[in-house]
């Protein structure tokens, strides 16, 4: 298993963390982005998956 990455919205910058997931909004902790559905939206701006870019924190 790989390191958790974050993941930044380019739109907003609301940063999504595979270690903490996102679980107020059906992610649960440790979920990997690759396992993230297609059709979830940044809980901030509303972007789609495609307009968030790996970064390291």
């Amino acid at each position: 298993m790989t390191d958790p990455k974050t993941w930044m919205c380019l739109i907003c910058g609301w940063i999504y963390d595979e270690a903490a997931g996102c679980p107020e909004h059906g992610i649960a902790p440790n979920t990997r982005w690759a396992d993230v559905p297609m059709n979830w939206t940044c809980p901030e701006c509303g972007a789609r998956k495609e307009d968030f870019e790996m970064v390291e924190i």
